[in-house]
This record gives structure tokens, C-alpha cells and sequence, in this order.
């Protein structure tokens, strides 16, 4: 060998190690990585080595950091369109991935002045309310919010808790369709609970969307707000549904 070849950067190493890692699924989109403690120790560097080759894959869009939590594998946004129509199941299966959705909370209350507004209702109404998760291949990507107009639909409840499903639990109510009639979107930090639930840290971004949906009679059955992870999903306007 050539004394007088460059030799490679130490830190330049690293991040081919930990690419090849990546690319030979060691670790899957979504990932954490090990600490920068345990890959100095496994390197044989100091800590700024590795921040050096982490800093480089970052900088070539294979990793991102969280405040607080440490350095993830990046993966592709969850493609989510928003139009007449939106079905999570749906959505999420033309993107690719599973869907799944965990239970938070389930109860019937009344309803407060924005929840009556957009059902039509009077404040201090009874609503069923559905809060959950919802998830694309096993990561958490949105939290969500749903209400109902409760005389209309008593049995709501029980429908959503077998089903784990707002479209089967309106089928089940004798709803067989219905659209979104208007959607908000609007930049939002993420709290305290919200981040526990997304696995991000409190004040990152999130995208919040408030969506009402009727019945094919134009009645209002359902209000929601969902919360979603900014850097988890692309949201767009369905073409269909474009005024």
C-alpha cells in the first residue's frame, strides 16, 4: 500500500458502519440508534467521533434527532390523504402500511360550545366521544379525537369498542356513507401528553386537522381533531375532491 494514501476519517468509518447497519436492516426506519456513550465504546472514540458521523448521516437525510430522546433512523412520511372520503384504514393501506389503532378512551358527556356547533347541537348536549391512537406499521402517527350526536346514535359506544372502527361502527348504526364536508389545518406544537403518545418530545411540530363529516343528507355526525406527528405523514388534498 501506497504510505502516502489518505487514509479514511475515523468518523467517515462510523458513518459507513452505521449505514451498512441500516441498509442491512440492523436497524429499520423509525429506529433508535445506540447512545453516543455505547457507540463510542464500540468505535473505540471519544463522543465527538460519533457525533461527527452522525452529524454526516443526518446531513445526507439517514438519520434524525430528537431533543432529549437521541438519534432515529428516518423513513419515508406515510402518504395520508385528506378529501370527501377519508378512511384511516384505507389511507393507510394504499400507502403500503398496516394500520392499527388503539383505544385511549371512550365516554359519553356533553358536549362543549365547538363540539355542539358542528353537530348542530345545543351546548351541554349529549355527545359520545372516541379518543385513540392511530398507528402505521406498529409507530404511532396520529392521535385523534371523534364526537357523535348521542340521541342519534345511543349504541355508538358499544359499536366502536367492538370494532375499533368509526366507519364499521356508523355501518352498524345504519350510516353506510358519509364525507367530510370541511377540513382545517393548522401547525401546532406538541404538548406534553401528545408527545408521550407520538414517542416525540414535547414542542415538536405536529399537524393538527379538524374535519367535520355527514351523512348523505348533509347532517352532521361526527366532529373530529387529530394531531399528527409532522414528520410521520404527507398530508394532500385528494384530486378528486379538489374544488
Amino acid at each position: 500500500m501506497n504510505r502516502f494514501q489518505k487514509k479514511t476519517p475515523v468518523w467517515e468509518s462510523i458513518s459507513r458502519s452505521l449505514t451498512a447497519d441500516i441498509a442491512e436492516g440492523r436497524y429499520g426506519p423509525g429506529d433508535k440508534l445506540p447512545t453516543e456513550a455505547e457507540l463510542s465504546s464500540r468505535f473505540g472514540v471519544n463522543r465527538h467521533t460519533v457525533r461527527h458521523a452522525l452529524k454526516d448521516m443526518a446531513e445526507s437525510g439517514l438519520v434524525h434527532s430528537r431533543r432529549g430522546s437521541g438519534v432515529f433512523v428516518a423513513q419515508t412520511p406515510t402518504d395520508y390523504p385528506i378529501g370527501k372520503r377519508v378512511r384511516f384504514h384505507r389511507n393507510l393501506q394504499k400507502s403500503g402500511r398496516l394500520p392499527s389503532k388503539q383505544t385511549l378512551s371512550v365516554e359519553t358527556r356533553a358536549a362543549d360550545l365547538r363540539e355542539a356547533e358542528a353537530l348542530q347541537l345545543n351546548k351541554g348536549d349529549p355527545v359520545h366521544v372516541y379518543e385513540g391512537l392511530s398507528l402505521a406499521d406498529g409507530q404511532p402517527i396520529c392521535v385523534f379525537k371523534s364526537a357523535f350526536p348521542a340521541d342519534r346514535f345511543p349504541e355508538m359506544l358499544d359499536h366502536i369498542t367492538f370494532s375499533n372502527s368509526v366507519t364499521a361502527a356508523l355501518n352498524a348504526c345504519g350510516i353506510l356513507d358519509y364525507t367530510r364536508i370541511s377540513t382545517r389545518l393548522t401547525a401546532k406544537r406538541a404538548t406534553a401528553t401528545q408527545a408521550l403518545h407520538l414517542r416525540i418530545q414535547e414542542g415538536d411540530p405536529i399537524l393538527r386537522t379538524v374535519g367535520i363529516n355527514v351523512d348523505p343528507d348533509g347532517n352532521p355526525i361526527e366532529y373530529g381533531v387529530s394531531w399528527f406527528a409532522g414528520d410521520r405523514v404527507t398530508l394532500t388534498l385528494a384530486e378528486a375532491d379538489a374544488p
